[in-house]
């Protein structure tokens, strides 16, 4: 399970961009294509924040859509997972968004 790992990470890196007593809410953007699992993750992070200025803070995390662009035709698409195929038939697609896993807002106490 790699999510304890990034729950780690974001926690490390919260902690390390705020100094504040108490953190209430931190939002996350999570990429349809990232191959990161939300309600793992929500787990994790329950458990890598106890202790922490983290502790009880509430995970809200915004699912970001994938989208690819295919070179090929330059029809513009949304895509479900990572098997790439444009409805013309090309796998020369570009994919515009879905990948990410970035902290969006912090709320500080």
């Amino acid at each position: 399970m790699h999510e304890l790992g990034i729950a780690q990470s974001i926690v490390e890196a919260v902690l390390d961009a705020v100094d504040g007593p108490r953190i209430t809410r931190l939002e996350l953007q999570i990429g349809k294509l990232s191959g990161v699992v939300a309600d793992a993750l929500r787990f994790c992070f329950d458990l890598v924040t106890e202790g922490t200025a983290l502790q009880g803070a509430r995970l809200d995390i915004v699912e970001v859509p994938g989208r690819g662009d295919c070179r090929a035709c330059g029809a513009s698409f949304e895509l479900e997972d990572l098997i790439v195929l444009c409805a013309c038939g090309s796998a020369d697609v570009q994919i515009g968004s879905g990948q990410e896993l970035r902290i969006a807002a912090v709320d500080v106490e």
